[in-house]
């Protein structure tokens, strides 16, 4: 059966866009991998009207969450998470903590941070 919306047996669709939620733009403004971790910050809880999704972002991330969680948990596409947690940290409301690029690492992931994701992935 569809949904007035035309999903599928009342699957609820997200009642704003994607692309109106990042204002049509379809990349961060800088390189966010999905694994990088992300905290609110302090001025998050001073900063007065955030739009619905970032006020969701920065009550996550009161705890440690990488973005693929967050993208899980809001829920919403992944590059759309990405856009968001970049615009966030711009304006100074997310911390982000980029996992060390491989070649600082001899290539080897950081088992720290995979033990994080996996623990945060047993949440879900």
């Amino acid at each position: 059966m569809t949904s007035p919306h035309g999903g599928q047996g009342g699957a609820r669709q997200p009642l704003v866009r994607p692309y109106a939620m990042t204002g049509g733009r379809t990349r961060p403004r800088y390189q966010l991998a999905i694994e990088a971790l992300v905290t609110s910050t302090p001025q998050a809880y001073r900063s007065g009207t955030l739009l619905p999704e970032h006020a969701r972002i920065v009550d996550l991330c009161r705890e440690v969450k990488s973005v693929a969680e967050v993208s899980a948990l809001c829920p919403m596409p992944l590059g759309v998470a990405r856009i968001l947690v970049a615009d966030l940290a711009e304006a100074g409301l997310v911390a982000i903590h980029q996992p060390a690029a491989a070649s600082e690492s001899g290539g080897a992931p950081d088992v720290t941070l995979l033990e994080r994701v996996l623990s945060g992935l047993r949440k879900l």
